[in-house]
């Protein structure tokens, strides 16, 4: 083979999704702390899915509507910082190969290259041992082959070999991989697609994704949910959305996908129509419908709501009622109608629990993403909330530094409005950073006041080990209570009220002079004032405060100004 044409390219990247989400729980694993919420697997897997849903519609490809759908589809779809390089590495690439009819080794090779630098440009302090990296040293081998092969498929068998070996390197160029005894994931995810591209350039047939992907459907017929009962708030989220299929969603497919619903939660609807399945459902982990939906077809109409916040029943209509009921009611989570006056500025921040969500109310946030660690809101999702916004400018704060890229691939794509990404990494900064804005400075002042203010924010997690291991010298076993810093480990510890001391302790110096304390879901308040009490009588010459957080995965979140 000395060529691919666009036919086969379609092929190839299809393959290459369907590679990536076959293995996106083993990428997940790869976290290198032990927490119960590594992502970068089904972050990736749901930036190239929203990619490969348009790539997949096309009939008969050429190598520009290719090109447009893999960058358009990926740049939106993009959920965290390993699917936002992923997406610049795709926007690279395709601005390479849209001018040809097809691609040969030296097409390839400069298209790598210009992925690479794409990718790079994209971050602001790019790290080596990331997939970055692995990018990298493809690219340039990809460079020395040209020459040496008349063969495409020789040419990247190659050039793969080069990455898994640049992979394996990773924990040499980070120590905190070598700690962990993992490689980077975003590379492994990265490996994962090239690998199942060329399976696809060879004829290998990947039907994950080449058969159940599709165009975006028309919406299915209305669910009468009005028998759903939402006072019992077991469950705390509320989660809708359409699955587009291509091959018929048989009597044995709805089973099985209602018995896995029922392992999750309750409240459950599923209705088939034609080529879209319309689901409800009540679950703590939404993120899980979201994955099991994704192998019976692609997803629209997402919505995740937190019913702690409503008990009052709330009906599912046609999608595009409900499209134009969200832009004209105001929202739980303190969203805003945009006919309201237009205003100067706006504020929009991530986060989940019933508590933190109250507390950006109180304190002037206009539009809440929910999300976080375990769901990281996509490019997309950011540029819904902004158009929510009805302000000339708007700040965003992710709230966590795997959102951070997402919310500036977001200020780039965004029209009509001055946005303004504040940096802030913890929820704990984001409140910080919120509080200290001021009406009466420029933009510019704001981010460097705001800035500023939350760079003397400490923030402590406390939650509890998937696994065994060893970080900065701590023995960690599976089922462990660990509290994690700034920097990295602060206590490991078999209980949580005792992790979370600890973590105080570490925190807390001479300086500090305010510690708040969020409890999360899974905490109960009378343990959580224990704790609070321990600290009051502990740290003597600091004020400390207690609120409830409602934060998942996470039993305590810390604050240490």
């Amino acid at each position: 083979m000395n060529t691919i044409d666009a036919k086969l390219l379609q092929k190839a990247f299809l393959a290459g999704a369907g590679s990536l989400e076959a293995k996106k729980e083993w990428i997940n694993e790869l976290n290198v702390f032990p927490v119960p919420d590594g992502d970068t697997g089904t972050n990736m897997t749901l930036t190239i899915m929203s990619a490969a849903k348009e790539v997949a519609a096309i009939e008969e490809p050429d190598m520009k509507a290719l090109a447009k759908a893999i960058s358009s589809g990926s740049l939106r779809g993009a959920r965290g910082n390993s699917g936002v390089i992923l997406s610049q590495l795709f926007r690279g690439f395709t601005k390479e190969i849209k001018e040809h009819q097809e691609i040969d080794r030296e097409v390839l090779a400069n298209a790598m290259v210009r992925a690479t630098e794409t990718a790079y440009k994209a971050v602001m302090k790019p790290k080596e041992g990331t997939i970055l990296t692995v990018a990298k040293g493809m690219s340039q081998k990809a460079l020395e082959l040209v020459d040496q092969t008349d063969d495409i498929l020789d040419f990247c068998e190659k050039i793969i070999a080069e990455g898994d070996y640049v992979l394996s390197q990773t924990p040499e160029m980070l120590p905190v991989l070598k700690q962990a005894g993992v490689v980077d994931s975003g590379g492994q995810g990265l490996m994962q697609v090239v690998k199942g591209c060329l399976d696809g350039l060879k004829g290998k047939e990947v039907g994950l994704v080449s058969e159940n992907m599709s165009a975006p459907q028309a919406a299915a017929r209305p669910l009468d949910t009005a028998q759903l009962d939402t006072s019992d708030i077991r469950f705390g989220y509320c989660t809708e959305f359409i699955i587009n299929t291509e091959k018929e969603f048989t009597e044995k497919n709805e089973h099985e996908f209602k018995a896995y619903l029922e392992e999750l939660g309750d409240s459950i609807v599923v209705v088939a129509d034609e080529d879209v399945v319309k689901v409800h459902v009540h679950t703590n982990h939404p993120g899980l419908a979201f994955e099991k939906a994704l192998t019976y077809g692609s997803l629209s109409r997402m919505k995740v709501d937190n019913m702690r916040e409503e008990h009052e029943e709330r009906l599912i209509k046609d999608a595009s009622r409900i499209a134009a009921e969200q832009k004209g009611k105001e929202e739980e989570g303190g969203q805003k109608k945009t006919a309201e006056p237009r205003k100067p500025s706006g504020f929009i921040a991530v986060s989940v629990g019933e508590g933190l969500t109250e507390i950006f109310k109180g304190i002037g946030a206009d539009y809440l993403i929910e999300g976080g660690q375990t769901m990281n809101p996509s490019t997309e999702d950011i540029l819904t909330a902004i158009d929510q916004v009805n302000a000339d400018e708007i700040f965003i704060f992710p709230n966590n530094k795997n959102i951070i890229l997402a919310a500036q691939q977001a200020a780039g794509l965004a029209e009509g409005k001055k946005i303004t990404v504040v940096p802030s990494k913890t929820v704990p900064q984001g409140i910080t950073a919120l509080i200290n804005f001021m009406p009466d400075l420029s933009t510019e002042d704001n981010l460097e006041n705001m800035t500023a203010e939350m760079g003397k924010v400490k923030t402590g997690q406390v939650t509890y080990a998937v696994r065994k291991t060893n970080i900065d010298g701590m023995d960690i076993e599976e089922g462990d209570i660990m509290a994690i810093g700034d920097q990295g480990m602060l206590a490991v510890e078999k209980s949580v009220n005792a992790a979370a001391l600890k973590a105080l302790e570490a925190m807390i110096d001479g300086e500090s002079e305010l510690a708040t304390i969020y409890y999360g879901a899974e905490v109960d308040e009378v343990s959580a004032q224990k704790l609070f009490e321990q600290a009051q009588e502990k740290f003597a010459g600091v004020e400390i405060e207690l609120q409830n957080g409602g934060q998942p995965v996470y039993y305590y979140m810390i604050s240490v100004e």
